[in-house]
């Protein structure tokens, strides 16, 4: 993206000109009414004018007429499938829009991937409302939206972060093309009980029917039927003995009802999302790409015989006349006349056998590029961010202008932090409010980002490749009779199982052991934070415990204090939220207290 355009004033030009379309394809839509309606009133005129003396004129102008029909209704499908295309962009750029604006929380929060017991999930707000999901989520399938939650919670080997890096690069400018993708996976959005549905069919037995009889006999087949009609019109034959071929035809063609309904069971009613997919994969094998990921991705989802699209396409075509046997009239008609179920069964079976493993490595494909558009409009819309660098040193983390992607710029004040080495912990002591808490979690959410292939809010970020793990947000649990504290010593008690096993961690506490009296408060987060140090942990610790900072003087070259501080005058409090060196002098509870009435 041209850096001197913002992302907002693209977002317009964008939605104004997709406005422009849509008006003029609606146009044409009512054009195509007046035809269809004229189609219907001029066999009327045609009637009187011609009827009964030039029968075969008014048949030649009623032929004309049926398929010029036939032609507009074709025609108004495909400019009503257009219109509903771009009104699905009109929509997504009118969401950009709002997100830019941080009005995105009535979005999905993604709660339902959010795991109960995590080493950092509820603690940087991952998932429910205001959360970075909420915030950066871009998928339209549940594939795509589950894969999200996954890069969150597990980091990227190291050895993949460079090539999603890659990938997003290339991305971010590529705004239409990646609407375009997004507008085809809103149209039928493709869910997790659809893919297990697929799954069953994939996984039934092949012995359904015997194709080398079934296949000839449905080219043959159709002649009995036909013959009873027309013997039944020549009055050849009655109407009982009529009835009764047809009857015997209709149980012919419905023996195999039994496995006909299982296998439909399994694919009924999906046809719209397999033509989803199968337009989301036309449009990615389309596209020219530079990035080893992507064209990785573009191999992942070829055919055997064919385009993947192709594949899909024609598995489309087969569902959505497999379903025509719904219809109550004409799905026992079309098993008469045509062997219709027989047939679908054949072309279903024919399909499976050929793409039986790769329609769920498809779904897995588009499921990852709907991640990688995600991450990419994370970067189109703050051009400001910039792309992580990784070290190789162990441990080592330098962030300049760091903020939390969660606050609005114009509120949002950034820090430097810089850690080297192992056995190093950040203390930060400061007053209520003063920003501690937030500062953890913007290094927690970077690191996220980071680790996942994105691009962070911040200037610059160097780090090794890492595993968060944070306690800071503890809560107890009435069903399992669990209170706070006891909670809070499991997760250290997790911390410090990894920190002896000498796992490569970055840790992240706020107020450790704040379930219990000052005095022991004091003697366990003082012990906790020595054996960091003597395991070599790293650790960036927030604490009102301002007795602490005398650590530092045991360990000089290991724990350094930082503080977040507060402006005092009169009553009022100032907050300027910038991390300093050094211990904090100013408290601000006892002037908190007195705004709430309390005598202190």
């Amino acid at each position: 993206m041209n850096p001197n355009r913002q992302p907002a004033s693209v977002y317009e030009e964008q939605l104004a000109h997709f406005q422009s379309i849509c008006y003029g394809l609606r146009q044409k839509s009512k054009r195509y009414g007046w035809i269809r309606l004229l189609s219907i009133l001029v066999p009327f005129i045609l009637a009187y004018a011609f009827l009964p003396h030039q029968l075969s004129w008014f048949l030649g102008c009623m032929l004309i007429l049926i398929i010029l029909f036939l032609y507009v209704v074709s025609v108004d499908t495909n400019n009503d499938q257009l219109i509903q295309h771009y009104e699905r962009l009109i929509a997504i750029n009118e969401e950009e829009l709002k997100i830019l604006n941080h009005s995105y929380t009535d979005r999905d929060d993604g709660k339902e991937w959010e795991p109960a017991l995590h080493a950092y999930a509820a603690d940087m707000d991952l998932f429910g409302k205001f959360s970075l999901y909420q915030y950066i989520n871009r998928c339209e399938s549940q594939q795509g939206q589950s894969l999200l939650a996954d890069h969150l919670l597990e980091p990227l080997p190291f050895e993949h972060i460079k090539e999603y890096q890659e990938a997003i690069r290339e991305l971010e400018p590529q705004l239409e093309w990646r609407q375009q993708l997004q507008s085809f996976a809103r149209s039928a959005k493709f869910s997790l009980s659809t893919e297990e549905r697929i799954k069953g069919w994939l996984q039934q037995e092949d012995k359904t029917i015997n194709t080398r009889f079934w296949k000839p006999v449905s080219y043959i087949y159709p002649l009995i039927p036909l013959a009873g009609v027309i013997l039944y019109s020549s009055e050849l034959i009655s109407l009982p003995v009529f009835l009764l071929v047809m009857f015997l035809c209709y149980s012919f063609a419905t023996q195999y009802s039994k496995r006909v309904n299982a296998i439909h069971g399994n694919v009924s009613r999906i046809e719209p999302e397999i033509y989803s997919l199968q337009q989301q994969i036309m449009h990615l094998e389309k596209q020219p790409f530079k990035s080893a990921l992507l064209q990785q991705m573009q191999k992942l989802i070829q055919g055997t015989h064919q385009k993947a699209s192709a594949e899909l396409l024609a598995l489309q075509k087969i569902l959505y006349r497999f379903d025509f046997r719904l219809n109550m009239l004409m799905g026992p008609l079309m098993n008469i006349f045509l062997l219709w179920d027989i047939r679908q069964m054949i072309s279903l079976q024919g399909w499976k056998n050929q793409n039986k493993e790769l329609l769920r490595t498809w779904i897995e494909g588009m499921a990852a590029m709907e991640v990688l558009n995600s991450l990419a409009v994370l970067a189109f819309n703050h051009p400001q961010y910039c792309f992580p660098n990784f070290s190789g040193a162990d441990f080592f983390f330098e962030a300049k202008g760091l903020g939390h992607p969660l606050i609005p710029s114009f509120r949002r004040i950034d820090n430097d932090c810089s850690i080297s080495g192992t056995g190093q912990i950040m203390l930060i002591t400061g007053s209520n409010m003063a920003g501690k808490s937030t500062f953890l979690r913007s290094v927690g959410v970077n690191t996220v980002l980071a680790m996942m292939g994105a691009p962070v809010c911040a200037s610059s970020l160097t780090l090794s490749p890492t595993r968060l793990i944070s306690s800071m947000r503890i809560a107890d649990n009435l069903a399992e009779n669990t209170s706070t504290f006891y909670a809070e010593l499991k997760k250290l008690q997790m911390i410090i199982g990894k920190v002896n096993r000498q796992e490569k961690i970055f840790i992240l506490l706020d107020e450790i052991l704040r379930g219990t009296n000052s005095l022991d408060r004091h003697t366990g987060s003082a012990a906790f934070l020595k054996q960091l140090v003597q395991e070599k942990a790293v650790a960036i610790v927030a604490t009102h415990d301002i007795e602490l900072s005398s650590l530092a003087e045991e360990y000089p070259a290991a724990i350094h204090n930082y503080h977040f501080d507060v402006q005092v005058s009169g009553e009022e409090l100032y907050f300027d939220y910038k991390l300093k060196t050094g211990i904090c002098r100013s408290m601000n509870a006892s002037i908190l207290m007195k705004k709430i009435g309390i005598r202190v």
